[in-house]
């Protein structure tokens, strides 16, 4: 028995000994993954690798982001700008490569500042290289701001332009007998129509229009001025003509109509790079490549301690605490309170947003109020949308930014509940009780609101849109009826906004940074900083993590795969106002009509909504 206690107690021993090493080996490797520095930066080709959607404010990863491994790629705006900037000048870039052929897209507004940023490397000397397998609205005005476009000999040149179908789930909620209880105020605002019609309605048809043929200008006039040969009329028109022409070669289409410039393979790419921008010791015939996150690490500085702080409102407006990508109320206030004890001398409000909960939109605008109650300016600078909500959070500014594809206006207010008595009554289940007051137990889920409630819940939507009227009124110096003119829920582009004075001029976040400092009396003092939670080691650990390889990820040569993800997104999209609204805050302040200013995608809960319903269903 001491012979085999001996040999136990061996055992034992190993196993502890070889826990102890892999605990080891693990907090050693995290220490190492979290403190270790991005590659050096030598001279070279600065690699835009491009693998996912340009946003304002990306979202923060997730474990199941590192489960999966299919994080939804998004890069800061602000980090690429910046990037290019400092390359301009940096003699160690000799060339910069705009890889498109992951490009996911970014809002009009994101994708021009980023052109102009572009533009600005070239009219420094410095080639910009362009290359995609399949360009489309979005990828194709960032390409047409670069030196050269390639594209690959299997690739294409979509275009599309702004348009499309949304869903309306009327018939749908007929059959399971979910009753929509709609109250709004504004005669275009279409939020609401996906829960009470099969299609869209005239009014919001015509804003649509409106919209949509002004994005479209905007973007013909920036790519007919980057590229004046370039023959986009013809393919936005009659793309199968332009092929049919080139004897059905998709390349040769584009090639022979100005497009791109030269139609070449991955490889080709590469070796042309490199005969710019020098050899790769390591890679017979690759080029001396200087990483993208390398370089924003070396050149981007992300903890600025200037005067003038900069805050993001990116993403929906909701009540409560949110991360970075969505706008929670409580969240934006608390950086704004915060930047006030810290001592800013200004405060530049960078919005990009849709709208959502008007509780949390007029948390965020009294946060504003009282930074004005200490002396310090407010400038609004407006991105790809600041529409609704987005626009009610814009009002305490002494001086808004928009540029003129930016969204903007949707001055109206809604509210959804729904009922259950017809999804009851199939199931034949009955809903009965008292009432000690006309609203006890209202609104009832069960029976439908009473008129009592309803009537109650329409005045609150009344008051709170009268308190929008009043709350841009004042701060446009206007009176309410002049602004319930442009109001009632109808969205502009940022051309027409500024004709109608809901915003002051045409400008960049640099314009609102230099108009804050002016206003602030800071001379040419331009130093900025973010007001942004800080990033816990939790959090840094998943970032790391689900970040792995995302340098180096796979790109398709299928000219088509850009295509293919618009459907899954779009569909994602929807199903998430869906969520939003139904519920989100009873009372909203929406835009239904704006495009998204964030990536979404298909979950494990949509799917398992997919499959209720066609179980339901069938």
């Amino acid at each position: 028995m001491k012979f085999v206690r001996a040999i136990w107690k061996l055992l034992v021993g190993i196993k502890d000994a070889l826990v102890l090493l892999l605990m080891l080996l693990f907090f050693g490797g995290l220490y190492s993954a979290l403190s270790a520095r991005p590659a050096p930066v030598r001279s070279g080709v600065l690699d835009v690798s491009l693998s996912g959607s340009v946003v304002e404010q990306p979202a923060r990863a997730r474990w199941s982001d590192v489960a999966s491994g299919n994080r939804l790629g998004e890069y800061r705006l602000r980090d690429l700008v910046q990037a290019l900037d400092k390359a301009r000048d940096d003699g160690r870039v000799k060339v910069v490569a705009l890889d498109l052929s992951g490009f996911t897209g970014g809002g009009h507004t994101a994708i021009g500042d980023l052109a102009d940023a572009v533009r600005s490397v070239r009219a420094a000397g410095k080639p910009v290289i362009a290359y995609g397998v399949g360009y489309t609205d979005s990828s194709y005005e960032l390409a047409s701001a670069a030196s050269e476009i390639w594209l690959n000999p299997l690739g294409a040149v979509l275009l599309a332009g702004p348009g499309g179908s949304n869903l309306y789930y009327k018939g749908l909620l007929d059959k399971l007998g979910v009753t929509a209880n709609v109250y709004r105020v504004g005669t275009y605002k279409s939020a609401v129509e996906p829960f009470i019609r099969n299609d869209m309605s005239p009014e919001a048809k015509q804003n649509y229009l409106a919209l949509d043929q002004a994005e479209l200008d905007n973007w013909r006039q920036a790519v007919k001025q980057a590229r004046p040969k370039a023959n986009v009329d013809l393919f936005l028109s009659n793309t199968n003509a332009a092929i049919a022409a080139a004897g059905g070669d998709m390349a040769k289409a584009a090639l022979s109509n100005g497009l791109v410039d030269r139609i070449g393979s991955r490889r080709e790419f590469e070796q042309r790079l490199a005969q710019l921008g020098g050899k790769d010791d390591k890679d017979e015939g690759g080029f001396a490549r200087i990483r993208l996150s390398s370089y924003i690490y070396d050149s981007v500085e992300q903890n600025p301690k200037g005067p003038i702080g900069i805050v993001t409102i990116a993403g929906d407006i909701i009540d409560g605490d949110a991360g970075p990508g969505t706008a929670g109320g409580d969240t934006i206030a608390k950086e704004i309170q915060q930047g006030i004890r810290d001592g800013i001398k200004a405060l530049v409000v960078r919005v990009d947003s849709p709208g959502g909960s008007v509780l949390a939109s007029e948390r965020i605008r009294q946060a504003e109020l009282e930074a004005k109650a200490k002396g310090i300016p407010v400038v609004v600078s407006m991105g790809s949308v600041a529409a609704s909500g987005g626009y009610w959070v814009s009002t305490p500014a002494d001086f808004i930014y928009a540029e003129p594809s930016t969204i903007t206006g949707s001055i109206g207010v809604f509210g959804i509940i729904p009922s259950f008595q017809g999804t009851l009554q199939k199931l034949g289940v009955g809903a009965d009780g008292v009432k000690t007051t006309p609203l006890s137990g209202e609104p009832d889920l069960f029976k439908g609101p009473s008129p009592q409630a309803s009537q109650l819940i329409q005045a609150g939507v009344n008051s709170m849109y009268a308190r929008f009227l009043q709350v841009v009124a004042t701060a446009r110096h206007k009176t309410p009826q002049q602004v319930d003119q442009i109001a009632q829920g109808r969205v502009w582009d940022g051309g027409t906004a500024h004709q109608l004075g809901l915003v002051d001029s045409f400008g960049t976040i640099n314009d609102a940074v230099a108009k804050a400092a002016q206003l602030a009396g800071l001379g040419n003092e331009r130093h900025v900083r973010y007001l942004e939670p800080p990033v816990s080691f939790r959090q840094q650990l998943i970032e790391t993590l689900a970040s792995e390889g995302d340098d180096n990820g796979a790109m398709s040569e299928d000219a088509f795969a850009s295509l293919s993800q618009g459907p899954q997104q779009q569909l994602a999209a929807m199903l998430k106002q869906v969520r939003s609204i139904l519920g989100g805050a009873s009372i909203q302040a929406r835009c239904l009509e704006c495009p998204a200013v964030e990536p979404a995608r298909l979950g494990k809960t949509d799917l398992s909504l997919f499959g209720m319903i066609k179980d339901w269903l069938l």
